[in-house]
């Protein structure tokens, strides 16, 4: 993160105490204030400013991030294999808001990165890696499984979107 030129601030003990974040994220839908302020305890807190790339496509990293303030634009590489990226040379996902989640399936598998993610406005995230999870399950098995189960929820919902932009598209093909 840090080599990414992500600013970390310290860690979010109170992630409850972010405005609205409580009611809007998917993430925390079922989490007490309790709860997330021990999940938050386990999370950097970190700051990036507008333009400035978070997650690297390609990059094998470790970690997710819990978007906490600004917006973050989500792009798969459209560049030749081997070029190095440059904003714009990509196609965008997605835009993506306070409250939502970017880069779990790399925190799960290990794997590359599947896209970039770069900072539109001045962002602030919550960044929990796979150490941070491990050790929240050993401690408090309760609000890791709510987290497990939580993250198992997004990545299926976001299978399930995948599938459906899938399908219309061999549809128009077909058709």
């Amino acid at each position: 993160m840090r080599a990414a030129g992500l600013e970390v601030v310290g860690c979010c003990e109170r992630l409850s105490g972010w405005p609205e974040l409580m009611e809007h994220s998917v993430l925390l839908q079922d989490f007490t204030p309790a709860d997330a302020d021990v999940l938050g305890s386990l999370m950097l807190h970190v700051r990036a400013r507008p333009g400035q790339m978070l997650i690297v496509e390609g990059d094998a990293d470790d970690w997710m991030m819990l978007l906490l303030r600004g917006t973050v634009d989500v792009g798969k590489r459209i560049a030749p294999e081997g070029e190095r990226e440059v904003r714009g040379d990509n196609t965008r996902l997605a835009v993506l808001v306070p409250g939502t989640v970017l880069g779990e399936m790399s925190m799960f598998d290990g794997e590359p990165r599947y896209a970039s993610c770069w900072a539109l406005s001045d962002v602030e995230a919550a960044v929990l890696d796979r150490i941070a999870v491990e050790r929240l399950i050993g401690a408090r098995p309760d609000i890791g499984a709510k987290l497990l189960v939580k993250l198992t929820q997004l990545l299926a919902q976001r299978l399930r979107n995948v599938s459906g932009q899938l399908v219309k598209v061999l549809r128009q093909h077909v058709g």
